[in-house]
């Protein structure tokens, strides 16, 4: 559960999707039953089901960089529960020897193979595969920000909750290892129904992952990452020049899709050990912004770095500290359009003062007893919406995280 609230801001105008300048709070709630048969040592089925309640400051809208990954983007979904995973995960040995693997809710082993190939298909969470690490990916323990938890940049396959159905293919050796995966695109944008035609749309996604050393005795993880969309998407640009040609009274970019356009951008996650239980990262992500933000959040470019401390040294080790910062940009269609009254499925103040949207944030996860945690939650937001008019916006909130 995350309660989150933030007092009255500047803000001399809005729009339908703006950040709301008056003082408002809200409580979201996430629960999920993860179920695993573990048939034998290299096959196992996974099957989650998940139920959402409350709601997000305005309702998730307004912000690039959302304050709440646990929050849907769409209220009107209800709080009935459904199916967020179901997958089969095989595991081929390419070698006898074995490394120990912590059991979590993706994965079942104790060990694994030190070299192997792994498959997955069914429904999950591009996000679960791709692009995560250490520090900045799990928003019920560690930082809840969308752009810091995840790369703004990465428009990755999914379903108004977040997920997808398709495969995942990748190997895994000491040193090095890449994954591959062909996911489901809404049929609209921020849509809770797939597109099950793969002939008009889908999403590949390519990713490495090095581990050199760079520092003796210390994990170093790099993550390049490429992806390309296939959707009924649209143009902005397109939008742009029917509005001002006087062919559609205010800029749609919902009226000028095409199926089968093409989306492609690109992504690195760094993530460093450091000497006094501290763990560092950074994620750099672009996208082309020519069409339109379709499944993720209205990002174009990015950059989020961080950093988290376990309590050791101050005698609680299970607790954690944490601190982040992300900015984010978009391309100069998508900021135009915005400028001239467009909106997005997230944004659209009616006008825009464009700046870089800014976002600090810092927590303290406190270990209270075996799987319960609470946490302070504090951020800082210039230009929400990528504009200078409004705000800054200061946001407050706490955590209760149980697990068992």
């Amino acid at each position: 559960m995350i309660f989150q609230a933030h007092p009255p801001f500047h803000a001399p105008y809005s729009g339908p999707n703006s950040f709301k300048g008056d003082s408002e709070h809200a409580l979201s709630r996430v629960a999920t039953l993860y179920l695993g048969w573990q048939a034998t040592h290299t096959t196992e089925f996974l099957f989650d089901v998940e139920e959402t309640g409350g709601r997000g400051l305005s309702d998730a809208f307004g912000l690039a960089g959302f304050t709440n990954l646990d929050v849907v983007r769409n209220p009107d979904l209800g709080s009935a529960p459904y199916l967020a995973r179901v997958m089969l995960h095989q595991i081929i040995p390419l070698t006898e020897k074995q490394v120990e693997a912590e059991r979590n809710f993706l994965s079942l082993a104790t060990s694994l193979p030190e070299k192997r190939l792994e498959f997955r298909i069914g429904k999950f969470g591009t996000a679960d595969f791709f692009d995560i690490n250490e520090v900045g990916t799990d928003s019920h323990l560690q930082f809840t920000n969308w752009t810091i938890d995840n790369n703004g940049g990465y428009d990755y396959a999914a379903d108004t909750r977040g997920y997808s159905y398709g495969a995942i293919v990748e190997y895994q050796s000491p040193r090095w290892g890449v994954r591959f995966g062909e996911m489901l695109m809404p049929k609209v944008a921020n849509g809770i129904d797939l597109d099950f035609n793969l002939r008009r749309a889908k999403a590949e996604n390519l990713e490495f992952e090095l581990r050199p050393t760079l520092i003796r005795g210390r994990k170093t993880t790099i993550k390049p990452l490429a992806y390309l969309n296939h959707a009924n998407m649209g143009s902005y640009r397109e939008a742009i020049n029917a509005f001002l040609s006087s062919r559609d009274s205010t800029p749609d970019v919902t009226a000028h899709r095409h199926q089968g356009t093409l989306k492609q951008g690109f992504g690195l996650n760094f993530e460093q050990e450091l000497p006094a239980s501290v763990r560092a990262y950074f994620r750099i992500g672009w996208n082309e912004g020519k069409h339109e933000s379709f499944a993720y959040t209205e990002v174009n470019s990015t950059f989020a770095a961080g950093a988290d401390m376990s309590g050791e040294r101050w005698g609680r080790k299970f607790d954690r500290v944490g601190l982040a910062g992300a900015t984010n940009g978009l391309s100069q269609d998508h900021k135009e359009y915005l400028a001239l009254g467009g909106q997005g499925f997230l944004l659209g103040d009616g006008r825009l003062n464009y700046g870089r949207e800014k976002i600090l944030e810092s927590y303290y996860n406190v270990h209270v007893w075996r799987g319960v945690y609470l946490a302070a939650l504090l951020q800082y937001i210039t230009s929400p919406g990528y504009n200078r008019d409004r705000g800054p916006a200061i946001v407050p909130g706490s955590r209760l995280h149980v697990d068992f």
